[in-house]
């Protein structure tokens, strides 16, 4: 039985000595020296506050994207001991010794290490040598914006990683299509697209550009295979279903999930609270839901409550109301009712309580049992402190004339009758007899008389002047186009009133709620209003010293100033290899044209390189140019701040399409022994200034020797180079 035992167990490997050095290479060029500088360099005063939020739970909102690529970050921090005690606020202040700044920054260098081998396998299952490879490869490596870009906590470099492994990973998987379809490794290869693409959108969204990309090919596979009339329909349904299921759904699983941790995680109220719903915001710990934990559910006749704005920007604001009237005459002068004001007021406040009424009633007190109010049931709004109704009437508003004014109702003897009367439309209903719910319901109240919806104008601009208190403005606006979530309000604050007296009622009005039913939202009611937050809500885009257009990138005619040392000249740059960036705008020309040309005479029946030869071109081209194009194109349409680095993930494609140019004139246009020689000896001449480059960048890629006054002068090798020069 133990004869096995005789012989000795044997393993053997083969292992790829080029993809062993090139990845020690990496590690060593992005890992050399990584807690220096130990300050917050450019954007890490950006991230760095999230990491903190991570470690503190704290719930935060961040419109750059999703969180999956923060959520990494945060991870480097957690491994490090991170308590997320420091203060981030500006560029260049000293880390203390609480931060763990090599933990910190460790993610992002390894993914910028790993681009080096992954770009080297790419060029392999495109089919080109292993020189080539090796020359991608090393291009990556001695890439100095890369290099830079991926050695402290930012989020290009585990972008630009994702989306290498995406389409190394279908390159592999498209493969072993021919000879091992359905097997374990093309199973894994194609399983490993779709989760390295869902990991590069989750990262930014930039990474969609190369996602669509890959089902664009994907796609464009699957046309050929229709028409391969050796597979039969059921094989072609097999693979149409493994191919939705690997792209499409596993990625959008995925991607719910990181929404689902981030949610886990930051379960703490926070300073972004306030850009959400009552109903998200009563759904973690503290803040909000201290406040309102335990209110009436239900909300009846004699309900005292408090009305927010849905809409929630620039600010959130509240239903409010104080005994100052209107002006009798504006400064333009326009009259006005010399109604008691009504505003949106941006602060929490005693006179934000509203009582809902019967008008049928007199009494203001919740019944026994209540009596809910219900969709398109007639209100009237009785505010808490003045007991004057909520009114609206056919005179223009203060700063909207178009729209009519608002007021609480006071009794002048004059021909203006009270129009008080509130229809309750609620917008998310799911039938027109569902129940006015607190926080839950998001309502329209419509005036009866005019039709007109109350509406917070003053959260898209508008707000009173010094006799209003700055406060925001309220209107009755005429319901002609649909509406707006300025038209919008939801119950916060709730309590059954029990005091029939006015000032039994105050003091009421200022205790705070304690009655005991929870209301808790689902994770996909969470997800869809974060992920609406996230892609609508929009930062004011300012102008930034070291911002640049899409056109200046391709030159690399800006560079941006990272960190610079307190006192001596060291410094740190987002600056690219010259030579890199100058070859790759070549190549990319280079392949145009031949391309062009070699339509052209196809198209005239001239086959100037074999077909396997085209072919090979044609797909290399597809992968390296088209993610060259889907990666910077769009950024001409976009209306954001734009900076350099931005331009990264599609420089890397670009700088993969030089090898594969490179390789094409050898094989192809050089035709005699002598032309190959020749153009070898330009190739390594070309590499050497390369490495060049590489050297004489590197002191501001590092931040290490600090340079002297004149060598810094001398690195300006552009005028619209930004050098810092310590005067």
């Amino acid at each position: 039985m133990l004869g096995f035992l005789k012989e000795p167990v044997v393993v053997t490997a083969k292992i790829n000595v080029n993809l062993v050095a090139l990845t020690v290479m990496g590690l060593i060029s992005r890992l050399w020296g990584l807690c220096y500088p130990r300050a917050v360099v450019f954007d890490e005063v950006y991230y760095g506050q999230f990491v903190s939020l991570y470690m503190k739970r704290i719930f935060f909102v961040d419109d750059s994207g999703p969180p999956f690529g923060h959520m990494l970050l945060a991870l480097g921090g957690y491994l490090g001991g991170f308590d997320g005690n420091f203060l981030w606020n500006r560029i260049g202040a000293e880390y203390s010794m609480n931060v763990p700044v090599w933990s910190l920054r460790l993610l992002p260098a390894l993914a910028g290490a790993l681009c080096v081998p992954l770009a080297y396998q790419i060029l392999v299952e495109l089919h080109f040598s292993h020189c080539a490879a090796l020359g991608a490869a090393l291009l990556i490596l001695l890439e100095n914006s890369l290099i830079t870009q991926s050695r402290f906590m930012l989020l290009e470099s585990i972008l630009i990683f994702f989306i290498l492994l995406a389409v190394l990973s279908y390159l592999k998987f498209y493969n072993l299509q021919k000879h091992s379809a359905f097997s374990g490794s093309w199973w894994f290869w194609l399983l490993l697209t779709g989760v390295a693409c869902c990991c590069a959108v989750g990262v930014k969204y930039m990474g969609l550009f190369t996602y669509m990309l890959l089902l664009a090919t994907a796609g464009l596979h699957f046309w050929h295979m229709i028409g391969d009339q050796n597979l039969s329909n059921v094989s072609l349904l097999c693979h149409f279903l493994a191919r939705g299921l690997a792209l499409i759904i596993i990625p959008m699983g995925m991607y719910l999930s990181f929404f689902y941790v981030h949610l886990a995680l930051l379960y703490r109220s926070g300073p972004h609270d306030q850009i959400m719903t009552s109903a998200f915001q009563a759904s973690l710990e503290g803040g909000l839901a201290r406040i309102t934990q335990g209110q009436p559910l239900e909300v009846a006749y004699g309900s005292q409550i408090t009305l927010r704005n849905v809409l929630g920007k620039p600010m959130q604001c509240w239903l409010h109301s104080h005994t100052n009237t209107y002006p009798i005459r504006y400064e333009n002068g326009r009259g006005s009712s010399h109604q008691q004001q009504v505003t949106c007021y941006p602060f929490k406040d005693v006179n934000n309580w509203w009582i809902v009424k019967d008008p049928g009633m007199q009494q203001l007190v919740v019944s026994n049992p209540p009596r809910p109010v219900r969709h398109g049931h007639i209100v009237q709004l009785v505010h808490g402190i003045t007991t004057r109704y909520l009114n609206t009437h056919d005179v223009a508003a203060p700063l909207s004339p178009h729209s009519q004014e608002v007021s609480c109702y006071i009794d002048y003897n004059i021909s203006m009758p009270a129009q008080n009367l509130w229809r309750v439309e609620i917008v998310n209903r799911e039938s027109d007899t569902d129940v006015w719910k607190t926080i839950l319901s998001e309502v329209r109240f419509v005036h009866v008389n005019t039709s007109a919806v109350l509406k917070a104008s003053g959260v898209i601009g508008a707000s009173l002047p010094e006799w209003g208190y700055r406060q925001l403005e309220v209107v009755g606006e005429k319901l002609s186009k649909g509406y707006h979530q300025s038209m919008v309000w939801n119950v916060e604050e709730h309590r059954y009133g029990k005091s029939q007296e006015q000032k039994e009622r105050e003091v009421e009005l200022h205790s705070p709620t304690q009655i005991d039913i929870s209301k808790n939202l689902s994770f996909m009611a969470k997800f869809t209003e974060l992920q609406w937050k996230i892609l609508t809500l929009k930062n004011e885009d300012t102008e930034h010293k070291y911002s640049s257009s899409a056109l200046d990138w391709i030159t690399m005619d800006t560079n941006i100033a990272y960190w610079l040392h307190p006192t001596s000249g060291a410094q740190i740059h987002l600056l690219g290899n010259v030579a890199t960036w100058a070859s790759a705008n070549a190549a990319a020309v280079v392949y145009l044209c031949l391309s062009l040309w070699y339509l052209l005479r196809r198209r005239r029946k001239v086959y100037d390189i074999p077909e396997d030869a085209w072919q090979l071109w044609v797909s290399a081209g597809g992968i390296c140019g088209g993610g060259w194009a889907v990666n910077y194109l769009p950024f001409f349409l976009m209306e954001k701040t734009l900076f350099l680095y931005h331009y990264l993930p599609a420089l890397t494609f670009q700088i993969l399409l030089i090898p594969v140019v490179l390789q094409h004139l050898s094989d192809h246009l050089c035709r005699s022994v002598l032309l190959k020689s020749m153009f070898s000896a330009l190739i390594v001449a070309w590499f050497s200034w390369v490495y060049f480059v590489y050297c004489t960048f590197s002191p501001v890629s590092y931040g290490q020797p600090a340079l002297s006054l004149p060598e810094l002068k001398a690195l300006r090798w552009k005028d619209t180079w930004n050098i810092l020069i310590r005067k």
